[in-house]
């Protein structure tokens, strides 16, 4: 698991929250994020007739609720080749320099978007 570098254990940590959240449920994705007093969130694709949330999103909403003020780092587990850019900007919202990984199924980092 995680190449594109070497992710220290609290990356490591979330990528795997991530996969397993997705492993669970069977969902497109599963993402965790971590806040900046080192709590995790994870969460999957949301699709329900009325509320659509990709992981990114449900996993920056958990955070939010749980009365997080900032985010520190971020990791979705998927097989698309690409975030949502609306994904991408909810970490923003929390955490400008925050990194966000992307995975596939297997954990294997594919990509690491920066600020």
């Amino acid at each position: 698991m995680a190449e594109l570098g070497s992710l220290d254990a609290e990356d490591t940590k979330i990528v795997t929250l991530a996969r397993s959240v997705r492993a669970r449920t069977g969902a497109a994705e599963g993402a965790a994020v971590r806040d900046t007093d080192g709590r995790t969130y994870a969460a999957s694709t949301v699709e329900l007739p009325s509320l659509r949330l990709t992981a990114l999103q449900a996993a920056v909403a958990a955070a939010v609720a749980s009365g997080a003020e900032g985010l520190e780092a971020a990791a979705v587990v998927t097989e698309s080749d690409a975030l949502a850019a609306d994904s991408v900007a909810a970490v923003r919202d929390l955490g400008a320099a925050a990194p966000v990984f992307r995975a596939d199924p297997a954990g294997n980092v594919l990509a690491r978007d920066l600020p």
